[in-house]
């Protein structure tokens, strides 16, 4: 459901007859179809005559929005209402080094069903039997339990190319959900088809038609069909590949700018005119997925919904591929902001959890945000200025169009906990419910622990304590090696050295000892002569979760495997590389943590990978027979 009305201002505080839906104007048109009368200052008539308005006139744009309509895979029955398919668990992943672990992806995915995204692609099934099994428990969990008000249930949605083996991952992880969407896609641009499918325009055409065919037949009544690299094809070959995947059954149409290539105003008429052209296209639901190469993703997905999609693919933080994709924040915000000037459009958005939201992507993923992001930065809500300063002060609708409270950057404790060493277990698991975190009994005592040995030593524990305690306790990567004990000394007397313990799987423990050029390296260098797998550190890097000399360090690191001379360089997890985050008042021993948690990821993907191949090799052997 839409969030509630938000507290105190917006960004129509100069019109608040913004509310009032506009006429219909033509669909790419950049002009409202009337203006205000203006006074010669600038100042609308209205402005002039009352320039402070009410408060309950200036939050007029972010009012409630009408209900979420009832989903049916092929149509919206409120030709206003824009549905928001988030990518961030399958194209936010593609960031380098963004890999998430199962039970970090579970938990986000979770957040965003309280978020409101009506779909979710969980991810690439296809790609490794961990993402299956990932996609699958979100299937399970997250596409069966409602949340919020209007007990939403999102659709969960794997992606897949355009072959059965794809196709027959994807279903597998998804038909769990109670409404799965499978999610395939081929590639329609005349570069992409002469030089990376050496195929010609009818093959393509054949091969899409036949897998969209193939995924409804396997029972799935949603599927979504993308023609790769939308924005470069040919328009009248477009028209013409989404009339026969219609026809095939596919419900929804994804337009991708794959390569963040177009203009808003080229992007919006691509839009209208394949709605204009294409036989059929009233049986389907276009939807936009636009990339970030030249900065231009969020405005041309608005673009795209002001054309006549209505459904927009997203990301968290716009984490994605290369330059990243359309960020989900940006977008509703500006549906929500600018409503009037979009024709009356909504979303099911519950804007009060894009906070919390986006906190939780930047610690699961490892890529923070820059402080000057729009909505969800650092500086969003900062002012320095003192001319800007002192309009704050006097009016906060003078330089902020939208209020903190909308996106719940606040945070009210409402029972005045505040956390410390003689917290008890029930303060502790209110906390965490208050930061939307759901672990079970085990996990909590285990989190519980760690916290104690924090409160013992900070007179306060803060939220981001919290969340950065319970990202290394909780949402780690399957445990092959856990760090027993870790003992460095340095200084500018001698080389540094370091002494470390780890933990097997067995419970064997194994101790390793090295020199280094500082304590870290050190430990590192013991941590390799325990687990032996040549490694490449790619990034390091280090923060302060919170201010004073007793904050916690972060460390979050990426690694990939040193492939110099081995014969397992083409096995295809030779370039891949491994995130790994940890959290301690000690900065070594937050660094070894980090490292461990890449290492374990890297090792649970080998094991993964060389399992598959051993299933493949003795498939291959009994056919043979």
């Amino acid at each position: 459901m839409a969030s509630a009305p938000a507290k105190p201002y917006c960004c129509s505080s100069l019109n608040p007859a913004a509310s009032a839906p506009l006429p219909r104007r033509a669909a790419l048109s950049p002009f409202p179809a009337a203006k205000p009368r203006r006074l010669s200052h600038g100042l609308s008539a209205a402005a002039a005559a009352n320039p402070r308005p009410p408060r309950a006139a200036v939050r007029a744009c972010l009012a409630a929005a009408p209900r979420r309509p009832e989903y049916v895979p092929d149509r919206i029955d409120d030709p206003n209402y824009v549905r928001i398919f988030d990518t961030t668990l399958r194209d936010g992943e593609q960031s380098p080094g963004a890999t998430m672990t199962s039970a970090e992806k579970l938990v986000v995915a979770r957040q965003l069903a309280r978020l409101g995204v009506d779909i979710i692609e969980a991810g690439f099934p296809a790609s490794s039997p961990d993402d299956l099994d990932a996609v699958r428990s979100i299937a399970i969990e997250v596409g069966n339990t409602p949340v919020g008000d209007d007990a939403h249930v999102p659709v969960i949605c794997g992606l897949s190319r355009c072959n059965k083996r794809d196709i027959d991952a994807a279903w597998e992880a998804v038909r769990h959900a109670r409404k799965p969407r499978i999610h395939t896609f081929i590639a329609t641009s005349e570069i992409h088809m002469q030089h990376k499918l050496r195929k010609t325009p009818d093959q393509v055409v054949a091969i899409a038609k036949e897998m969209v065919a193939y995924a409804r037949s396997l029972g799935c009544p949603d599927v979504e069909f993308s023609p790769e690299d939308a924005g470069r094809s040919n328009r009248e070959f477009l028209y013409h590949i989404l009339e026969e995947v219609i026809k095939a059954g596919a419900t929804t149409l994804n337009i991708p700018d794959t390569v963040g290539y177009t203009l808003p105003h080229e992007f919006g008429k691509l839009i209208a005119d394949i709605k204009a052209n294409t036989p059929g296209i009233e049986n389907a639901i276009i939807s936009t997925h636009c990339q970030n190469d030249l900065g231009l993703a969020s405005a041309n997905t608005l673009a795209g919904a002001d054309a006549g999609a209505r459904q927009l693919e997203v990301t968290i933080n716009g984490i994605g591929e290369r330059a990243g994709n359309a960020s989900l924040e940006e977008v509703v915000m500006a549906i929500k902001c600018r409503r009037e000037l979009l024709d009356g459009l909504y979303t099911g958005i519950n804007s009060q959890h894009i906070t919390m939201t986006s906190k939780m992507v930047q610690e699961h993923s490892g890529l923070h945000v820059q402080p000057h992001k729009a909505i969800v930065g650092a500086n969003a809500f900062a002012h320095e200025s003192g001319i800007h300063q002192d309009g704050m002060l006097k009016f906060k609708g003078t330089y902020e169009i939208i209020s903190p409270d909308d996106i719940g950057l606040t945070r009210a404790n409402e029972f005045g906990i505040v956390l410390g060493k003689l917290s008890g277990r029930h303060a502790v698991r209110t906390k965490l419910v208050e930061l939307g975190y759901e672990i079970n009994d085990k996990e909590f005592e285990d989190f519980f622990k760690r916290y104690k040995e924090v409160a013992e030593k900070k007179k306060r524990v803060t939220d981001e304590d919290i969340e950065a305690l319970l990202s290394d306790e909780i949402f780690q990567p399957k445990v092959i090696w856990s760090l027993g004990d870790v003992q460095a000394t340095c200084g500018t007397l001698g080389l540094s050295t370091a002494t470390v313990k780890l933990i097997g799987l067995d419970g064997e423990e194994k101790i390793g000892c090295s020199v280094g050029t500082g304590p870290v390296d050190a430990a590192y260098k013991a941590i390799d002569q325990i687990i032996q797998i040549p490694t490449v550190l790619k990034e390091y890097g280090m923060t302060s979760v919170t201010e004073g000399i007793d904050a916690i360090a972060t460390t979050r690191v990426l690694i990939t495997r040193d492939v110099t001379g081995d014969e397992h360089s083409a096995s295809g997890y030779s370039s891949r590389s491994f995130s790994g985050s940890g959290a301690a008042m000690d900065v070594v021993v937050s660094s070894v943590r980090a490292y461990l948690s890449a290492l374990n990821k890297m090792s649970s993907f080998i094991g993964a990978v060389n399992a598959s191949s051993e299933a493949q090799e003795s498939i291959s052997v009994k056919t043979s027979e």
